[in-house]
């Protein structure tokens, strides 16, 4: 099966060509690409960001098989098909980990918590809870990769600053926009990213 439909090539072909210049690496505008195709917003060109090994330690990471860890229901349903035709890495959101919150903290931050005791070498991908990048950024150990997009006007700016100056490596988006689309158009553009580079 194809990686990429027709269809969605189509649209990257259509992408760009509204899009001549831009100062991304290949591998950046890849994934500026897809979310883009997700979203319809060619903002996300400027908004997205890049620590200098992200993408590299996000291929080994998949390529090992390494978990997915994620924030929300909707952003698993969103990889799963990719993650399925590519490495068949297990991907589990951390609202499966807990059925309700610790005390003082919201249920997505608890499973996250529980998540990072469990999974400590895992990607970890962020499209709706600041309160769990927050979490993420927080930890004496963090993760070796973290995708921090949440979407929102409630402490979702001061996440991504957190991350932003941490020394987590990582993908994010600038900003109130992100969401669990665009996290998983990130995965997904990295899934098969990493399926090309083993292909050869």
């Amino acid at each position: 099966m194809a990686l990429i439909h027709p269809i969605t090539q189509q649209s990257f072909d259509l992408i760009d060509r509204e899009i001549p210049n831009h100062h991304l690496s290949p591998e950046e505008y890849a994934i500026a690409r897809r979310v883009i195709h997700t979203t319809a917003d060619f903002e996300f060109l400027d908004l997205l960001r890049f620590t200098p090994t992200a993408i590299s330690i996000a291929r080994a990471l998949i390529q090992a098989q390494t978990p997915i860890i994620t924030d929300v229901t909707m952003v698993k349903q969103g990889i799963l098909t990719v993650a399925n035709q590519t490495f068949q890495n297990d991907i589990i959101s951390c609202l499966e980990l807990t059925d309700q919150a610790a005390p003082g903290l919201t249920r997505t931050e608890t499973g996250m918590k529980m998540a990072l005791e469990r999974y400590p070498q895992a990607l970890y991908a962020i499209g709706n809870a600041p309160t769990a990048l927050l979490a993420l950024c927080h930890h004496p150990c963090p993760p070796p990769l973290v995708i921090g997009v949440p979407v929102g006007f409630v402490a979702v700016e001061e996440a991504k600053a957190t991350l932003a100056q941490s020394t987590i490596p990582h993908i994010l988006t600038t900003g109130r926009k992100g969401g669990s689309p665009v996290a998983a158009a990130i995965i997904n553009a990295l899934l098969i990213m990493a399926k090309m580079a083993k292909l050869g």
